[in-house]
């Protein structure tokens, strides 16, 4: 290796234990790696942070924020647990249950899994408790649901990694329904074990509370105005009427009509502070993705990317043996990294090494963010989790305890995704 590679990962290292927050640290790393090559000018360092950034794609990142957000605060997110909750009312242990399709729907409109951890654990955990679940369990069952938001289109790494790839985001938000089904029945089952296991809910084995009585047809009705949205988003991008991005737009055009003039939640205040929101989680988003873009770069002309590509190789010719190499990779790296910056470092490292494989780049994304779903919900760092503590005002600590069984039910998932390449390409040949 290089000395400007040793300097750049060495530095970044360094600046990652003595706590500099991750995108700094990518962006600083580049930024010495720059100088020590001594024929770069530093003036690469600001180009580069900018052509990072100044990419159309991108642009539906922030817009699919915005979409979320304004579905959140226009009152969809009420009308989806109602449908959930007509459908699943009469079983035992039916919260839970309704917890999980909620947080399933809601994904395929926010595009995040942050949002969709927010906008159902709020309504959900309180209903919970009072129902008799335990504040540990609920907090815990929204944060591992949460991930759905990820799981189902338009989930907003998907569109990281086909700008990133090249791959068609339209294909990736196809491909990536059969993932998003497989994690849903499985966090079910791992909801239902537990809940068999301690016990819970053995009071209302029917549901005869007022809200579980609510009929399917009103409840579908009432939720219609939401279930039409990632019909929209893909019918418009399959049918070729819009870009991707543009979906993104359409959505947010959408969501404020339905908002504003149908369910009549969102008013001026609550749109500027739909906006605000956006706009501050949108510009960490971006932030991330320039630094992290310009470290790849310095990263790849190092030839480092290549170098791990013949390491692998030498280490294994097995394809299992590689898959599962990546997937300990990205289990171990989701648990301490966010999402968008693992995408943007560590698949142009094991991209190539999966194509050599014959691995398809496009089942080879979803791989990527199944693995990378499960780390919004494993300490020390899972994001969803600290929604979830904080939007239940319970211990973080024992919310982490409380994820164990959900964590086996994910790495079923994972693997099921990762070794049967039909569940990700067999809905995408449907709609060729």
């Amino acid at each position: 290796m290089t000395s400007v590679g040793i300097v750049l990962l060495a530095s970044l290292v360094v600046l990652l234990v003595i706590g500099v927050p991750v995108a700094y640290g990518m962006g600083l790393a580049a930024f010495l790696a720059i100088i020590e090559t001594g024929t770069l000018p530093t003036m690469v360092f600001a180009q580069r942070l900018f052509t990072a950034t100044n990419n159309f794609p991108l642009m539906a990142i922030i817009f699919f924020m915005l979409a979320g957000e304004l579905m959140m605060q226009g009152g969809i997110s009420k009308r989806l647990i109602n449908l959930a909750t007509a459908l699943l009312g009469g079983l035992r242990g039916n919260l839970a249950l309704i917890s999980v399709m909620t947080c399933a729907l809601f994904s395929s409109m926010s595009g995040s899994a942050l949002a969709t951890t927010a906008a159902v654990g709020g309504i959900m955990c309180p209903e919970m408790v009072k129902r008799g679940y335990k504040g540990d369990f609920a907090a815990a069952l929204q944060a591992v649901s949460g991930t759905l938001g990820i799981l189902f289109p338009p989930a907003i790494p998907l569109v990281i990694y086909g700008v990133l790839t090249g791959v068609s985001i339209g294909d990736l938000f196809l491909a990536v329904i059969g993932a998003g089904f497989v994690f849903t029945i499985l966090y079910m089952g791992a909801a239902m074990f537990t809940i068999m296991r301690e016990g819970i809910d053995k009071r209302h084995p029917g549901g005869t509370e007022k809200r579980e009585r609510i009929s399917i047809l009103a409840a579908l009705k009432d939720a219609i105005w939401g279930l039409l949205t990632p019909v929209i988003i893909l019918g418009g991008i399959y049918s070729g009427i819009f870009t991707p991005t543009e979906s993104a737009i359409v959505a947010c055009v959408y969501a404020l009509i339905v908002g504003v003039f149908v369910y009549r939640e969102i008013n001026l205040k609550i749109l500027f502070n739909c906006l605000g929101k956006c706009a501050l989680s949108a510009s960490s988003v971006m932030f991330i993705i320039a630094t992290a873009t310009l470290f790849g770069w310095v990263m790849t002309a190092q030839g480092i990317p290549v170098m791990v590509s013949q390491a692998v190789i030498a280490l294994t010719d097995s394809k299992i043996v590689f898959l599962l190499l990546v997937n300990l990779v990205y289990l171990v790296a989701g648990m301490f990294m966010e999402t968008a910056t693992l995408i943007l470092i560590l698949v142009p490292l094991f991209l190539p090494v999966a194509m050599e494989f014959d691995i398809s780049p496009l089942h080879f994304g979803i791989i990527t963010i199944a693995n990378l779903s499960i780390g919004l919900f494993t300490p020390p760092f899972g994001a969803t989790l600290f929604v979830a503590a904080s939007v239940s005002r319970e211990s973080i600590t024992r919310v982490y305890l409380r994820t164990a069984p959900f964590v086996v039910a994910g790495l079923i998932g994972t693997l099921l995704v990762t070794f049967v390449p039909a569940l990700s390409l067999g809905i995408l040949a449907l709609f060729q």
